[in-house]
């Protein structure tokens, strides 16, 4: 026996109630749970920690990230040990030299990562995506990839131009589009993504080259599901910008059917704009649950927004005028500048000057904002937004955030939770999570790198929602490990792990349940290009061990990189 873990409090995935026990592992597997007579040649003290499977996160955007680095964190240090990229429609391959830079730019106005960061990180030592995989099958990482074939990039290696302009496909084109799915799911690839947000856009504020295909084009994608026998399909819908949630689920299930009853599923929020299509979206989920139609949402731990700071992508002043002509300036002379009363007063007096209408939305929202704190508070009161704290101050919104964002010498954080925290509160999150037919999901790892830092989810699941929430109702904690790991794993074909016991792959947390919390994010510049991203700490994390290989301890990565890349097998 290679490790034996002993005396731990086991949640072992399954829902089930916990029991106290040893894990043995033997290699990258485990070999017996329970009572685990043989010595190990390690052995590890648990007691009075909880034990559990590492856990699987199903939406992350590590696309880029894996072919430049090998730590897929933030996600790695919140006891993920698997993650599926590939989603939302956006991605690497296919790809033909000439279309990189039109990739790139989606990449960067959907996701936030800088263009100079892709450019100079991506190899592009690929063309087609069986060649993306190949490619990704020689990158080692601290956790296990797997990624979906995106469709932006097959609509661009089809259609070229017409494609990123969003022209309807010919009948021949929509064939193409199936065989690519077909080709790249065979290859190993474990689905299909799409997006048909408005949200979606590129840096210069264009749609997204899937916004308003047709359905016979969705239905090309999932007839590639289809001709390959495998895979599930993964969508952002257009709820959220209005579409009737009756029409989204009748779509939801031709696509099903289309792709020969393979899983399906989409993203879920709960907005101000359009509250009501939420709860009628659970309504119709569990119908279609009933009738046995494999369709899950995936939803979010807490509210759905960003993230402002000076170091970060975006904030109230950030297109003021007169801000643009310090921007460039290392923080420390910014914050000088920003502290000088000229200067401070001639930002006040101008109005933000941008033509993305999703930056204009978020500019407008001053007086939605909460600052984070640290631990941060991702579930604050009402009465902690700005506006009814400058009214109480006696100053204007504008001059209250402006304030705030110069703490901490100029680190200080605003959170704008746009969805998700509809009458400032968590409530409607719990009956989404709830939901039988739910996934916990979103926390868009690789992606956002300015302005959220979701990945963190699987930590605040535990500790807030099984722990710490004192204004309404929580989960138990064997429920919360399996929906961050079984669950999860049973949704994608990740049939080799998300659970504790013999013969599965040896993924495991060893985590001080009492001590686990939350800190606030931070910037760190890391990327290609000395690009910056925001990373988010967390205590509690005593080990994380990947394929029966310590990859971190207390929180700090070993430098073991076990993480390889998962392709799909055939059914």
């Amino acid at each position: 026996m290679d490790i034996v873990i002993r005396n731990g409090t086991i949640i072992d995935g399954s829902g089930g109630s916990p029991f106290q026990g040893d894990v043995g592992i033997t290699g990258q597997h485990i070999a017996r749970v329970g009572e685990v007579p043989e010595r190990g040649r390690y052995e590890i003290d648990a007691s009075g920690a909880i034990v559990t499977p590492g856990f699987v996160d199903i939406h992350t955007h590590y696309d880029g990230q894996v072919t430049w680095g090998s730590h897929l964190s933030p996600s790695s240090s919140h006891g993920v040990t698997t993650v599926l990229m590939g989603n939302c429609g956006v991605g690497f391959a296919p790809c033909r030299p000439d279309d990189r830079d039109r990739l790139i730019r989606l990449m960067e106005g959907v996701e936030d990562i800088p263009q100079v960061v892709m450019a100079e990180g991506l190899p592009w030592n690929w063309e087609s995506f069986p060649e993306y995989l190949d490619a990704l099958q020689q990158r080692q990482a601290d956790v296990d990839f797997a990624t979906q074939v995106p469709h932006a990039a097959v609509r661009v290696h089809v259609m070229g131009q017409r494609g990123a302009d969003r022209e309807a496909a010919s009948a021949a084109e929509l064939e193409r589009m199936t065989e690519l799915v077909a080709e790249g799911v065979r290859a190993g690839a474990f689905g299909v993504s799409t997006s048909r947000t408005l949200a979606h856009r590129t840096a210069d504020g264009d749609l997204a080259p899937t916004i308003g295909a047709g359905e016979a084009e969705l239905m090309a994608l999932a007839a590639g599901l289809k001709r390959a026998d495998g895979g599930v399909f993964q969508l952002v819908p257009s709820s959220q910008e209005g579409e009737n949630p009756d029409a989204e689920m009748a779509l939801f299930r031709r696509i099903v059917q289309a792709s020969g009853g393979r899983p399906l599923s989409f993203s879920l929020l709960h907005t101000v704009q359009f509250p009501e299509h939420m709860p009628r979206t659970l309504a119709l989920l569990g119908e279609a649950g009933a009738a046995g139609l494999p369709i899950r949402a995936q939803v979010f731990t807490r509210g759905i927004g960003v993230l402002m700071g000076l170091e970060l992508s975006m904030h109230p002043f950030r297109f003021h005028p007169s801000y643009r002509e310090i921007e460039g300036l290392p923080l420390a002379e910014r914050v000088a500048r920003l502290r000088d009363p000229h200067v401070r007063r001639r930002i006040l007096s101008e109005q933000p000057d941008t033509n993305n209408a999703i930056y204009a939305y978020f500019m407008a929202q001053t007086a939605e904002l909460f600052p984070l704190g640290n631990p941060p508070n991702y579930e604050p009161a009402p009465d902690e937004r700005l506006g009814p704290q400058a009214a109480q101050r006696g100053l204007s919104v504008d001059e209250l955030a402006y304030d705030l964002l110069l703490q901490d010498e100029g680190h200080g954080l605003l959170l704008l939770p746009a969805s998700n925290y509809v009458g400032h509160t968590l409530n409607h999150s719990y009956d989404m999570l709830a939901h039988p037919d739910t996934l916990v999901a979103l926390g868009d790892g690789g992606a956002h790198y300015g302005t959220i830092c979701d990945s963190s989810y699987s930590t605040h699941l535990l500790a807030y929602w099984t722990r710490d929430r004192s204004n309404g109702p929580r989960f138990s904690l064997p429920w919360a490990v399996h929906a961050l790991s079984q669950r999860n794993a049973q949704a994608v074909g990740f049939t080799d792990r998300g659970l504790l016991a013999a013969g599965l792959r040896a993924d495991i947390n060893i985590i001080d349940y009492d001590a686990l919390c939350l800190h606030a994010p931070r910037m760190v510049f890391d990327l290609p290009a000395g690009g910056g991203r925001l990373v988010q700490d967390a205590s509690g994390y005593l080990m994380t061990i990947k394929s029966g290989e310590v990859t971190y301890r207390d929180g700090v990565a070993t430098g073991a990189l076990p993480g390889r890349l998962l392709r799909r097998r055939s059914e």
